[in-house]
């Protein structure tokens, strides 16, 4: 309660607490491009994306361990998540792409298993950072603090989007995979080949969840375990905003970043993943609710 009260009494508070959780939600929306993409397209719910994040942030720490300057492990951490994801969708997701959507769980869920502990045993389970060496920004007297690195996330979320958005509409493998997602066998007839274009959704959602990994290595910690909590918040992010709505991705990764710091900062920082699964199951409650009042109405 005392912390609540501290929110009326410092109104500059409010204002950190807002527009850090909207520069940290600008991370979560970058790894819900890659789900709805894969989930648009392939009908995969991918359970170990959050793993693929955590890729991402190792091979971010061992390229600055190298001597990559921080800012360039961010393509470095994407091309080298994107090709684990292309071996990995020949060597299993392939068999479980347009079947039931439980094997697909099951599939990526025990893909997840396997990265988490070849990280464990690879680099251990101590937590890692990145620095940056962007520093931070000061404003009212140096009552507002926000890091350059978390900038440079949200811009890098929008510019991506926008460049994702771009490539689906003028590009021509973006054509064939909107004409994929749409009718898979209408584009094989039409000479586009599904396995391919699935092969590429899916490399592609790794390099952006490599990119997402580096950020998140150089903004917060990285460990073998945590990739769920992102799975769980790119999960949740594209069932609020809906497959295919890049702007409302944003828009719920802002929301999201936003909720979980005014309820770090009320509940405490151990409470906040306990928040994080309780926002989930409400809003899995609220959308089925609206999902079978559509239903009723269609009737």
């Amino acid at each position: 309660m005392d912390n609540l009260t501290l929110l009326f009494q410092a109104p500059l508070l409010n204002l950190q607490l807002l527009v850090d959780g909207i520069l940290v939600g600008a991370v979560f929306a970058l790894v819900a491009y890659g789900m709805a993409l894969q989930w648009g397209v392939m009908n995969l719910i991918n359970v170990a994306q959050g793993d693929f994040v955590m890729l991402g942030g190792y091979v971010a720490v061992l390229s600055v361990k190298r001597g990559v300057p921080p800012l360039l492990a961010v393509p470095c951490s994407a091309a080298a998540v994107a090709v684990i994801c292309w071996i990995l969708y020949r060597a299993a997701v392939q068999y479980v792409v347009r079947r039931e959507l439980f094997a697909s769980i099951l599939a990526t869920y025990g893909i997840g298993i396997v990265l988490q502990q070849l990280a464990n045993q690879l680099f251990g389970s101590d937590v890692r950072t990145v620095e940056s060496g962007l520093g931070s920004l000061s404003l009212a007297g140096g009552m507002l603090t926000f890091t350059w690195i978390k900038v440079f996330a949200f811009v890098g979320a929008i510019g991506l989007g926008a460049v994702l958005v771009w490539f689906l509409r003028q590009s021509r493998l973006g054509r064939a995979i909107r004409a994929t997602a749409q009718n898979a066998r209408a584009a094989r007839v039409l000479g586009v080949d599904p396995d391919r274009v699935y092969a590429a959704t899916f490399t592609i959602n790794g390099a952006i969840c490599g990119a997402a990994g580096a950020l998140v290595a150089m903004t917060w910690l990285v460990y073998p375990y945590a990739g769920l909590s992102y799975t769980v918040r790119s999960f949740m992010i594209v069932v609020a905003a809906g497959i295919g709505n890049l702007a409302g991705i944003v828009t719920a990764g802002g929301g999201l970043g936003v909720a979980e710091n005014y309820a770090g900062f009320v509940l405490g920082t151990q409470y906040q993943s306990a928040f994080v699964f309780s926002l989930l199951v409400v809003i899995l409650v609220v959308r089925n609710h609206w999902l079978m009042r559509q239903r009723k109405v269609l009737k």
